[in-house]
């Protein structure tokens, strides 16, 4: 009894302790670190506090070791630590703008990225695709099979997938489709036009927060979090394929888009469903997308370079987690061929926890 009270009071202290005003200190963050693991709730409070009241102290690589362990390997959290100590060491280069300026970023980023998509050349492109599998929660990923997708856009056909190697052998034969469903296990599509589009569009009246300030590949970025409604995120649900069974269900979404400070461009994309149908097997969904420019028949264009696409899955009474990791290699002009080289089969090695 004496140590659940004194875990209670641990846990109330830390809350606590987040809602200050002054720059978390050293020891204020470990103890809050170690209460992670028995209140994982807290994790988001502590990276709302991160971003507000920065941090007192030096950043070293113990510290980042101590958060990769307590806080689960934790993309965010990590991110949210390492822009408190940019902005420790250099406040005025981590200051957000004020609101005005903020909202003029995302104008111009919304402007260009419009400008990208009505610009988009038809190409092919060769897709490395890693499918892992977990048990939720576990971490414990472990390889299902690569795949090696040839991709071509085309502005009046859309996307279209054929598979050209599963394993690292030939798949003979394949037809190209809008989607490659018939290969089994998870699949995504969209990543090229459809996920910027979607945001941007009038039509998805997207909500836009600016969050805070991030460094990404070396560029200096604003962070905004953005929610689209599912009454207004038309074509965008969820499709489950299990043999023959096939169920589908609407979904709102939400998440973060990346914006150059310099250039406006769009660097990255974070996504998450939202209202997805009650018992749909597939109870979330987690995107992220990174956008460079990249060269296709001696002209520069911002598309993407890896994508990581991750789905739980309720079987019964488990519940698991996929993984695909999407590198994407070798834009070309419309109707290359693409050709499988040796380096396309080494294997993306598995995550632990």
């Amino acid at each position: 009894m004496k140590s659940t009270l004194a875990a209670i009071f641990l846990l109330v202290l830390s809350v606590s302790a987040l809602s200050q005003e002054k720059p978390i200190t050293q020891s204020e963050y470990v103890k809050i670190l170690y209460s992670l693991q028995k209140d994982p709730s807290v994790k988001t409070e502590l990276i709302d506090a991160l971003r507000k009241r920065g941090i007192a102290f030096q950043l070293t690589d113990g510290l980042r070791g101590l958060t990769r362990s307590k806080g689960g390997n934790d993309e965010e959290l990590k991110r949210a630590l390492e822009e408190a100590e940019r902005r420790r060491k250099n406040p005025e280069a981590s200051r957000l703008p004020s609101s005005e300026e903020g909202v003029a970023v995302l104008e111009k980023a919304r402007s260009l990225a419009m400008q990208a998509l009505d610009e988009m050349p038809d190409f092919v492109v060769k897709q490395l695709v890693s499918r892992f599998g977990a048990f939720a929660g576990t971490g414990n990923w472990r390889t299902l099979d690569t795949l090696v997708i040839a991709v071509s856009y085309h502005s009046e056909k859309g996307e279209q997938y054929r598979v050209i190697a599963k394993n690292g052998v030939a798949v003979p034969d394949a037809k190209p489709g809008e989607s490659y469903f018939g290969l089994g296990g998870a699949t995504s599509t969209g990543q090229f036009v459809e996920n910027l589009a979607t945001i941007f569009k009038a039509t998805s009246k997207t909500r836009f927060d600016l969050l805070t300030t991030d460094v990404l590949r070396g560029r200096r970025t604003l962070v905004y979090e953005y929610v689209i409604n599912i009454e207004n995120n038309k074509g965008r649900g969820i499709t489950y394929v299990n043999g023959s069974f096939r169920q589908s269900s609407p979904a709102g979404e939400k998440g973060r888009i990346w914006i150059d400070r310099e250039t406006f461009r769009i660097l990255r994309i974070e996504n998450q469903s939202t209202d997805i149908t009650p018992r749909f097997p597939i109870t979330a969904t987690a995107t992220s997308i990174d956008f460079d420019v990249v060269e296709i028949a001696n002209e520069k264009y911002l598309l993407p370079t890896i994508s990581d696409v991750r789905f739980t899955v309720q079987d019964s009474d488990r519940r698991f987690e996929t993984k695909n990791v999407i590198r994407f290699k070798n834009y070309q002009r419309y109707g290359s061929d693409v050709k499988i080289v040796e380096e396309d089969m080494e294997p993306v090695p598995d995550e632990k926890p």
